[in-house]
């Protein structure tokens, strides 16, 4: 498939999709409104309502170049992230789904609906994604997260290993995460938009870094060719974020 069509068949899946503001989830106790008795349209939902937003993207869309293209990444942030996120608060609001924060709602996503799901999912997996890049930090971790990495896998280049192959092995669409979990570190991958935070998922912990490798995450660039795609990406890693997380 050449760029011009993989474009058009990107922007028709999504379209209609808004960017919505460029705050984080707000952890609210407020109540979404429930859809009043005989099946008027639910109202809006307060200011303090627990509705998923956009993460401003840190840098511009050409700041991680050439390892991710600007064409992507512009449409990866405007089309794709910005669908996830203006779907998966519809579902909030249709649905009736009162929670407290991001993290309460994915310890009970097993109950949530596909919609609901898998679009949060996309939002905060995204989210998360933009924030542990960044231009200018490629090179290997030092200080914290070179320990850890040195301490659970032994180097950082049996990390590295270890990380892509989980990252080439998932197959489809999915993520490669590091996470932390009882006092460990561990890799491994979800399927679609799950993340280690979600009931559902085989790996739990406190997710510290993140690969999308779904096809529109590098496709226009890179093709079929994935295994480019993460060799690349080693080179925008902000390790920074990833030891600000270690705590």
């Amino acid at each position: 498939m050449d760029r011009k069509h993989f474009l058009a068949r990107s922007l028709q899946a999504i379209a209609g999709a808004a960017i919505a503001g460029p705050t984080l989830l707000q952890a609210s106790s407020c109540s979404i409104p429930r859809e009043a008795a005989g099946g008027s349209a639910p109202p809006a939902p307060a200011p303090n309502d627990p509705l998923f937003t956009q993460v401003k993207l840190p840098y511009a869309f050409a700041a991680l170049e050439p390892h991710i293209d600007a064409f992507t990444m512009e449409i990866h942030y405007t089309k794709h992230h910005a669908a996830y996120v203006k779907n998966v608060n519809e579902a909030i609001i249709s649905e009736g789904i009162v929670s407290a924060d991001e993290a309460a709602l994915f310890a009970t996503a097993s109950k949530l609906s596909p919609k609901a799901r898998n679009n949060g999912g996309g939002a905060w997996n995204h989210n998360f994604f933009w924030q542990v890049m960044a231009p200018g930090h490629s090179g290997a971790p030092t200080g914290k997260a070179q320990d850890a990495i040195n301490g659970s896998f032994g180097s950082f280049e049996k990390f590295k290993d270890a990380f892509t192959d989980v990252a080439m092995k998932r197959f489809g669409s999915g993520w490669a995460w590091l996470v932390a979990h009882n006092g460990k570190l561990a890799i491994g991958s979800t399927p679609n938009q799950d993340n280690p935070l979600m009931d559902v998922s085989d790996l739990k912990g406190s997710p510290l870094l993140a690969l999308d490798v779904w096809e529109h995450a590098y496709y226009l660039k890179y093709q079929n060719k994935r295994n480019e795609y993460v060799a690349a990406w080693w080179n925008v890693v902000n390790w920074d974020a990833v030891a600000a997380r270690l705590g």
